[in-house]
C-alpha cells in the first residue's frame, strides 16, 4: 500500500522540485505513493501544481488537521514549520522539514543520506526529520568522503549562493533590478538589504552576537550534528546575483597527509555518491553555477594543495540548491523512510 503524502508549500520554487522529483520517483518504482495533497498560503489556494501527468489543486494549509496524512513535507519556510509541523506529528503524521526550525533540536535527526542514513530511524522521537541547511549538503557529501581517509581539523568555507535560496520573491527582485538598470529606472530593494543585481551581499540570515550571520552559524553547527565530529568551521556566505545554484569555495586542513591526487581518486572512484569530479585544468575546464542548474549531482573542480599548512587542500563545490540541496535530498529520505521503515503504515 502506498504513502498518502502532503507537500507544504507546494507553490514555492523548491515544494515545485519536490514534486517533480517524487513523480520521477514514483515512475521508477523507488516509492509507493497512494495520494499527494498539496497546501499552500490562502493566496495560493485553489491553484494548480504539477504532479507528474496530474494537475493537483492546491488546498489552503490554515486549520488542517493532517490526520489522513501518512507523510508531510515542509518546504515553506520557518516560521510555517514552527507553526504547523507540531500540529502535523500530534496528529500522528511524519514530517521532512526543510526549515531550519527543528535541526538543532535533540532527538531531530538531520539527514544526508549518503552520509547518515541510519539515523532516519531517529525520527520516532518526534516524528520529524530535518533536511539540512542547502550548502551544508553539497559541502559534506563531498568532505565526508575525504574525512574517511584523512580526519578534518578544520574547515575555511566561502559561499557564493543564489538568489532562489531564498525565494521566488528573491529571484523576481533580481530579474526587475537588472531590467531596470537597462532602462536607467531605480528600484529600491525590497528582498534583500541592498541590490542583488550587480552586486554581491555579504549577509545571508540575521546577525549574530559575534559579528556572524545565522548562514554562516548554521554552516558551522550543521557540520559537527550530521559528521558527529567537533571541527573548526568558520565560514563567510555572499549572495551572488545568480538566479540558481550555490558555490562553495573551500579550504579544508586535516590532521593526516592527504594528496591532490588521493582526493580526486576517491571522489571519482566510488559509484552512486552523488558526486561528479570536472577538473580539467583549462580554461573553462572547471564547473559553475549555470552549469549545474536542473542537475542532481554535486560537481567537484579547482582541486588543489594548500602549500600554507602541512595537509591542506582547496576546492570548488557546486550544486543546484533546488535539487540536491533540498528537493532531491527531501525525497531520498522519504525514499529509505517507507521502504526501511515503514513497509507497515504507522499509526
Amino acid at each position: 500500500m502506498g504513502q498518502k503524502i502532503a507537500v507544504v508549500g507546494a507553490t514555492g520554487r523548491v515544494g515545485h522540485e519536490v514534486l517533480s522529483i517524487l513523480a520521477e520517483f514514483q515512475d521508477e518504482g523507488k516509492i509507493s505513493i497512494d495520494s499527494v495533497i498539496t497546501f499552500a498560503s490562502k493566496k495560493s489556494k485553489g491553484k494548480k501544481v504539477s504532479f507528474g501527468n496530474e494537475e493537483l489543486t492546491v488546498l489552503c494549509l490554515e486549520n488542517y488537521d493532517f490526520a489522513d496524512i501518512d507523510i508531510a513535507i515542509f518546504c515553506a519556510g520557518y516560521h510555517v514549520s514552527e507553526k504547523y509541523v507540531p500540529i502535523a506529528t500530534e496528529a500522528g503524521c511524519i514530517v521532512i522539514d526543510n526549515s531550519s526550525y527543528f535541526r538543532m533540536k535533540e532527538g531531530v535527526p538531520l539527514i544526508i543520506p549518503e552520509i547518515n542514513k541510519e539515523k532516519i530511524m531517529e525520527y520516532k522521537n518526534h516524528n520529524i526529520i530535518s533536511n539540512p541547511n542547502c550548502t551544508i549538503i553539497q559541502m559534506l557529501l563531498v568532505l565526508h568522503l575525504l574525512y574517511q581517509k584523512a580526519k578534518i581539523k578544520r574547515i575555511v568555507a566561502s559561499t557564493y549562493q543564489s538568489t532562489s535560496g531564498a525565494g521566488k520573491a528573491a529571484m523576481d527582485e533580481l530579474y526587475n533590478q537588472t531590467k531596470k538598470i537597462f532602462t536607467n529606472e531605480a528600484k529600491k530593494p525590497e528582498i534583500f538589504p541592498k541590490q542583488i543585481a550587480f552586486n554581491c551581499i555579504p549577509h545571508i540570515g540575521e546577525f549574530m552576537e559575534d559579528g556572524s550571520t545565522k548562514e554562516e552559524w548554521k554552516m558551522q553547527e550543521e557540520t559537527k550534528k550530521i559528521l558527529e565530529a567537533d571541527i573548526k568551521v568558520t565560514a563567510t556566505c555572499v549572495r551572488v546575483p545568480v538566479f540558481i545554484g550555490h558555490a562553495i569555495a573551500v579550504n579544508v586542513e586535516f590532521y593526516q597527509h592527504i594528496t591532490e591526487e588521493q582526493a580526486r581518486e576517491m571522489l571519482s572512484e566510488v559509484e552512486d555518491t552523488g558526486i561528479l569530479v570536472y577538473d580539467r585544468r583549462k580554461d573553462g575546464k572547471y564547473i559553475t553555477q549555470i552549469d549545474v542548474v536542473q542537475e542532481n549531482a554535486v560537481y567537484v573542480s579547482r582541486i588543489r594543495k594548500d602549500n600554507t599548512v602541512e595537509h591542506g587542500l582547496n576546492m570548488w563545490i557546486v550544486a543546484d540548491n533546488l535539487r540536491k540541496g533540498a528537493a532531491l535530498n527531501i525525497v531520498q529520505i522519504l525514499e529509505i523512510l517507507t521502504r526501511e521503515h515503514l513497509s507497515i503504515k504507522c499509526i
